[in-house]
């Protein structure tokens, strides 16, 4: 079984920046994609934030089936698919019209969320979720991962308080130790399209370390287009 080509978001005449993060749960993504976004925007640049699962109108559809902890009965199957539709959608509606109009797309969770939560955590075939993730993108991989790691029972313990837990959130420690590691295996497989940080840092520190690796990733960028000497 082979995986459809991994094609960075960039590549190709007018093609933008993609950039995902991704984490367990209490990790503090959605604190650190609106202080990315703010950054860039304040350095002049294009900037469109979304997330996963659950942008548009059949996103939001397909979000109240996989995270309502009243669908005792959803199959991992069913739910391996369901995400795998609204990735689909994703690309085709939101992510990639961003970037072939040169904007710089963030996004809260892409195909790393799939192969950590779907295969490490379900445990299906990551083979199986991989090529169902690209087939699903067209090849789409983000030019850079952000990885906000935090212990599982630090980020456990953060989302302890707010609204009742959904059905990922619901999950055992155990299966959310599975997702971790899943995470970081992700990263040490290709280390140069990471950037992995300790999320019990403080939220500036974390913040200005992603601004930093941002602001290098975009210097290569422009020195491969030509606009530097």
């Amino acid at each position: 079984m082979t995986v459809p080509a991994a094609v960075p978001g960039h590549e190709g005449s007018g093609r933008g920046l993609f950039v995902a993060f991704e984490g367990g749960e209490g990790c503090g993504k959605s604190t650190q994609v609106p202080l990315l976004a703010d950054w860039l925007r304040h350095r002049g640049h294009q900037v469109l934030t979304t997330f996963e699962p659950g942008e548009g109108v059949l996103g939001r559809a397909i979000r109240s089936i996989v995270l309502d902890r009243a669908n005792t009965d959803l199959s991992d199957r069913a739910e391996a698919l369901l995400y795998a539709a609204d990735r689909a959608q994703h690309v085709a509606m939101t992510i990639g019209p961003a970037l072939s109009a040169g904007q710089i797309v963030i996004t809260d969770r892409y195909v790393d969320s799939s192969i950590a939560y779907q295969s490490a955590g379900r445990g299906q075939p990551a083979e199986e979720i991989g090529y169902l993730s690209g087939w699903a993108t067209q090849g789409l991989v983000a030019d850079l991962t952000v990885l906000l790691d935090v212990p599982v029972e630090v980020g456990l313990a953060r989302i302890r308080g707010r609204a009742a837990a959904d059905r990922l959130e619901a999950e055992s420690q155990v299966f959310h130790e599975r997702v971790r590691q899943s995470f970081l295996a992700l990263a040490a497989e290709a280390p140069a399209r990471y950037l992995v940080l300790d999320a019990r840092a403080e939220t500036e520190a974390l913040a200005a370390r992603i601004a930093h690796r941002i602001d290098t990733v975009l210097g290569v960028e422009r020195v491969h287009s030509g606009e530097r000497s």
